[in-house]
């Protein structure tokens, strides 16, 4: 029972989603961490996944910190530092081999590039997880899901579904009618629609997401 959790940009609510799926899972009984395998600019969210993972240690929860707050590739440029494929999935590994569930935070979104010919959707690859994908609800939201949906499936991954998340407490008619398309265009489940600082998720939806990962 583990995936992976991209979003359509920076900023759509990638570890708010990510920490309510580890609480969801954990409130279930079922042993469920977080894994940030990369983050740059600050660690506050992988102090967030550290803190509702059992409060593990952060270094294995964000194996990669870098400083500048810039694309991981960038920030690796700037601090002469190379990011591997290799150094990520063994960090994965480690945790779901002491866990039953480990919920993947990517960062950015699904093309964000980790090293040279080294993107977020080679590692999710890598990982052969089934795909979240966290969307803003607003204007242009439907093309940002169906692009990265489809890069998901060109990938040979399974998108498991699209969380819609409302960054802000009023709803205009674009985020009205988004919910309640957004499911037939993109062809794979709507797993949630998060009002303005709702803080839970239905459970049913994020039980589903059960599949043994592959390597």
């Amino acid at each position: 029972m583990s995936a992976f959790i991209t979003g359509t940009d920076t900023g759509v609510g990638k570890t708010y989603v990510t920490r309510l799926i580890i609480e969801t899972l954990r409130h279930a009984g079922i042993d469920a961490v977080g894994y940030k395998p990369v983050a740059s600019g600050d660690r506050a969210d992988a102090s967030i996944l550290a803190a509702v993972s059992g409060n593990l240690d952060r270094d294995r929860i964000n194996p990669v910190f870098l400083k500048p707050a810039l694309a991981p590739m960038v920030a690796g440029m700037l601090e002469n530092r190379t990011i591997t494929c290799g150094e990520l999935v063994a960090g994965y590994q480690s945790l779901a081999a002491e866990h039953a569930s480990v919920i993947v935070e990517g960062a950015g979104g699904w093309e964000v590039p980790l090293a040279e010919g080294f993107f977020i959707s080679d590692l999710a690859v890598a990982l052969g997880l089934p795909v979240v994908v966290v969307a803003a609800n607003r204007l242009g939201c439907i093309n940002h899901v169906l692009l990265t949906v489809r890069a998901i499936q060109a990938r040979g991954l399974r998108c498991a579904g699209i969380v819609l998340n409302q960054l802000e407490d009023e709803m205009d008619t674009a985020m009205v009618t988004n919910k309640g398309i957004i499911e037939g265009l993109a062809g794979v489940p709507l797993l949630a629609h998060l009002i303005h600082a709702q803080d839970f998720l239905d459970p049913e939806p994020i039980l589903q997401l059960a599949v043994p990962p592959h390597f």
